[in-house]
């Protein structure tokens, strides 16, 4: 005779939406978050978050902010994390901290072999 489980309580299995993947994602890295609080606020597990991070990245469409300025007006930018690169001199880049890292490696590859 088969047996047959009932469950009365809640369903733990959750579907996310990409659009909610992707608000619950910028919270967690938004400057001065914290991902355990983000992960607690929407009741899911600081794994899921780092994943959804992983799986966004992969499927970016390879566009980051590029703001052109310039050399004395590097100093009065934002104050977004970034970091910031001299090549040769005279090519300054600023890489701000939101950016793909995958792009961010082929802009300073391409920039270095000019």
């Amino acid at each position: 005779m088969a047996q047959v489980q009932v469950i009365t309580g809640i369903e733990r299995r959750r579907r996310w939406s990409e659009s909610q993947k992707r608000s619950i994602v910028a919270a967690a890295f938004a400057p001065g978050a914290i991902v355990k609080a983000v992960a607690r606020q929407a009741d899911i597990n600081t794994g899921l978050i780092y994943r959804w991070r992983r799986e966004l990245s992969e499927v970016a469409c390879g566009f980051s902010e590029v703001v052109m300025t310039g050399h004395s007006s590097l100093a009065s930018q934002s104050e977004a994390p970034a970091i910031e690169v001299v090549i040769g001199g005279n090519v300054h880049l600023r890489i701000l901290a939101t950016s793909p890292p995958d792009l961010a490696a082929v802009v300073v590859k391409a920039l270095a072999g000019r």
